[in-house]
């Protein structure tokens, strides 16, 4: 039986770049808005955030944003973050506070996944230790290192396994070496699967195409993930949700809308 009350996407940010950074040697030229999601899913057990965005400061300061984003690696410049996008703003349409948040499920550590970590640092952080280990290693330029380097409680996760009742991470690796998928049950209608940057696109899943970026150029890994998440819709009824496709968040239920 389901244990999970409800689930919201939280739009915490928008980034202007490139299409073939979602859709790996296609998209030349083409420019495409992503959203930057979280998503808060309410359990009996206590509230779930699978991912929290980028870090605002960052971004709101010029000098922060011009260390952190005036380099190589963002050729087409930094995302896009209101006051309103942060967390705290978000949760607090919901009547809620980062203190009421019991867990964060980190998909993957790059900026616009693990930065928002200092919002929310009183929750248990749960991320994949191969995830953690790359990071650590700096993997690829994605990564910063401040966004994870605090005083956090974490949890190393080794595999598959559930988060609540009904709440399962799937091990989904390709875009980074240890990303982790949501698989997440509820009362009505079918399950959903949260991607996460395994799928950008619905492109992605519909063509089977790799992220632009991919982990040690592990393109067939991320294929894989992404046959796997389809297999796994499949095989359960769920839908799959990809993660930066403006067009898919704004057909699902606006914000403050709930699935339940």
């Amino acid at each position: 039986m389901t244990r999970s009350i409800r689930l919201a996407p939280l739009l915490t940010g928008i980034h202007r770049y490139e299409k073939t950074l979602s859709t790996r040697n296609r998209g030349h030229g083409i420019f495409i808005e992503a959203p930057i999601l979280a998503y808060l899913i309410e359990t009996p057990q206590g509230r779930i955030l699978y991912d929290v965005g980028c870090d605002y400061g960052k971004l709101s300061d010029p000098a922060l944003r011009a260390r952190y984003y005036d380099s190589a690696a963002f050729p087409f410049g930094p995302p896009q973050m209101r006051e309103e996008d942060r967390l705290p703003s978000r949760l607090a349409r919901l009547g809620l506070a980062p203190a009421d948040i019991d867990l964060v499920f980190v998909g993957h550590l790059h900026f616009d996944h693990a930065g928002g970590l200092c919002e929310v640092c009183g929750a248990e952080i749960h991320v994949h230790r191969r995830e953690w280990e790359a990071a650590r290693a700096q993997a690829d330029e994605a990564y910063f290192q401040d966004d994870f380097a605090g005083d956090y409680r974490w949890r190393y996760a080794d595999g598959e396994y559930e988060l609540a009742p009904g709440v399962r991470a799937i091990e989904s690796p390709g875009h980074t070496a240890g990303h982790m998928s949501l698989y997440v049950e509820l009362p009505k209608g079918p399950p959903i699967i949260l991607a996460g940057d395994a799928a950008d696109l619905t492109e992605n899943l519909e063509d089977e195409i790799a992220p632009g970026l991919c982990w040690q150029d592990r393109e067939d890994m991320a294929v894989a993930s992404i046959r796997k998440l389809k297999r796994t819709a499949h095989e359960t009824g769920a839908v799959l949700w990809p993660n930066h496709d403006m067009a898919f968040w704004r057909s699902r239920k606006p914000f403050p809308g709930f699935y339940t």
